[in-house]
Formats: C-alpha cells, sequence, structure tokens
C-alpha cells in the first residue's frame, strides 16, 4: 500500500553537467501531473508525463526538471563586443574632454557592468533525455519508497480500527439478540401498568412481539458488514492501489451502520454504533491519503 503523499530526489553528474530531477506528490482523486521544464527541454514533457503515469495512478504530482554547469568553461563565457566599444567610446570622449592624462585599459572595459558575462552552454534535449532520465528513475525509486512508509503506517492504523469494528459487530449481534426478549418484557410491563395484564403467550402479545422482531431484526445487516471487513481486509493487503474501492467501502460500512442505528430498537445497540460510525470516519480520513 502506497499514500498519495511523498517525496523522491535523484540526480546524475555527466561531463560537468548536473541533472537532478525532483517529485512531490499530495492527495488528488485523479492523476494531475505538473512538470516544470526550462524552455530548452520543453518538448520533454510528454515522456516525463508518460513515466510518471506508469509509476502513479492518482494524486497531484509536481516533477522538476534542473540542468546544472558545475564548472565554468570556454563555452560558457561570452563579451558583449558592442556595449564595450560604447564603454571605450565614451572612456575616450571623456578623456579628450577633460584631458585626462591616464589612459583606457582593456581591463578597465572587461570591469564594466554588462561586458562579461557567463552564461549556461545550451543542452539538447535529445542529448539530455538520457540522462534526465536516469535520474528520473532514481528520483521515481526514492518517490516510492517514501510514499510505501507513509502507505504502512495508514495500513497498521486502518488494521487496528478494522480490528475494533470487528469487536462492535460482535458486540452488537449479541445485544440484538435480546432485543426481542427486552421488548416483550417491556410491552408485557406497560400493560401490567396500564391496569391491561395479559398472559406472556396472548396471541396478540406474540403477534405484536413478532411484528416487532421483523421490524428491528439487523441480521443482513451484520452478515453485509461481515463481508465489507473481510473485503476491506483484502483491499488492505493488495500490492495494487485499492484507494478508490477503499473510499468506496467505507461509505458502505457507514451505510450499515446507519441501518443498524435506526432498526435497533435499543440503547446499548445504539451506543455501539455511535462507536462504530466513529471509526469508520477515521478509516475514510485515512483513506482519502490511500493510493
Amino acid at each position: 500500500m502506497k499514500s498519495m503523499t511523498g517525496f523522491g530526489r535523484g540526480e546524475i553528474s555527466v561531463d560537468g553537467v548536473r541533472f537532478r530531477v525532483e517529485i512531490s506528490s499530495v492527495n488528488r482523486k485523479q492523476i494531475d501531473v505538473v512538470v516544470n521544464l526550462s524552455r530548452d527541454l520543453v518538448e520533454l514533457d510528454i515522456p516525463l508525463r508518460k513515466t510518471i503515469a506508469e509509476a502513479v495512478s492518482r494524486g497531484r504530482v509536481v516533477v522538476s526538471v534542473t540542468v546544472e554547469q558545475l564548472r565554468a568553461t570556454a563555452q560558457n563565457l561570452r563579451v558583449d563586443d558592442a556595449l564595450a566599444d560604447q564603454y571605450h567610446a565614451a572612456a575616450v570622449r571623456l578623456v579628450k574632454k577633460h584631458k585626462l592624462a591616464a589612459g583606457v585599459t582593456a581591463a578597465d572595459i572587461l570591469r564594466s557592468p554588462g561586458v562579461v558575462s557567463l552564461s549556461d552552454h545550451p543542452v539538447e534535449a535529445a542529448s539530455a533525455w538520457p540522462h534526465i532520465q536516469e535520474a528520473l528513475n532514481r528520483s521515481i525509486t526514492a518517490f516510492n519508497k517514501s510514499r510505501a512508509r507513509e502507505g504502512n503506517h495508514l495500513k497498521k492504523d486502518m488494521m487496528a480500527r478494522l480490528r475494533t469494528l470487528r469487536g462492535l459487530l460482535k458486540s452488537i449481534a449479541k445485544e440484538a439478540a435480546t432485543v426481542a426478549a427486552y421488548h416483550r418484557a417491556n410491552l408485557h410491563r406497560r400493560l401490567e401498568e396500564s391496569g391491561l395484564p395479559l398472559p406472556l403467550d396472548d396471541e396478540r402479545l406474540l403477534k405484536e412481539i413478532g411484528f416487532f422482531a421483523e421490524r428491528c431484526d439487523i441480521s443482513e445487516e451484520i452478515t453485509r458488514l461481515e463481508c465489507h471487513f473481510e473485503q476491506f481486509q483484502n483491499y488492505l493487503n493488495s500490492t495494487e492501489p485499492q484507494g478508490r474501492a477503499m473510499d468506496f467501502l467505507s461509505q458502505e460500512l457507514n451505510r450499515e451502520f446507519n441501518t443498524i442505528g435506526s432498526k435497533a430498537n435499543k440503547a446499548g445497540i445504539a451506543q455501539l454504533v455511535v462507536t462504530g460510525k466513529s471509526e469508520v470516519e477515521k478509516i475514510r480520513e485515512q483513506v482519502q491519503n490511500v493510493e
């Protein structure tokens, strides 16, 4: 299981050039890839997106690619001859106008702002792609390890909550078995208090108890919850992305608990249902982070 939140960095240095790729991601229902590239490398946008789509099924993924010159070379040194000529002409005019004794040297001109600059040597996308691809693969490996670590924490938390839900369901089933007897005793007591005592085997009393028991029967909901728990456990153990399926199933868990709460007319069951819905809601919150 992997989280949708993660970070990874990969880099490789070749012939004095460092290629670095960083990947970060946050939650998103669908896959959304954002690629940050320099203008020289913009044609690599499609292969980068394709590689990310093969590694990630959903989430907002930001990929940043940087190419850095590790040392300056003769090719990086640029002299603006036109600007140097302007500085020289201006200096000569000042010397003549003010009758200055000092002459103008090349060093003076080279120190003038903007005459000399270091610029990155342009990197061709086609020749850079193999190195960027290697850095990308390294960053994906680190990225997936980061997501797997977070996913493992999420899995442990949800497994603990699933065990809690199984225990709550057992308690609910135990309470449900006593609902009919509880209602019969309660109904008989109310009749006696109203001055209308009836024997426990009275046909009208038995019919009312039978109707109540049928209306409050939650055996189907208990069976469905047991099946949902089993399926949720399978999702937790799966090596494939199951975030969407787990999100849907957690909604079904909440629906079954709601049905039990509305059908079972007993305070003990109602309290267990409230606790169960709280645990399901916490699971749903965690599922939002699962790929």
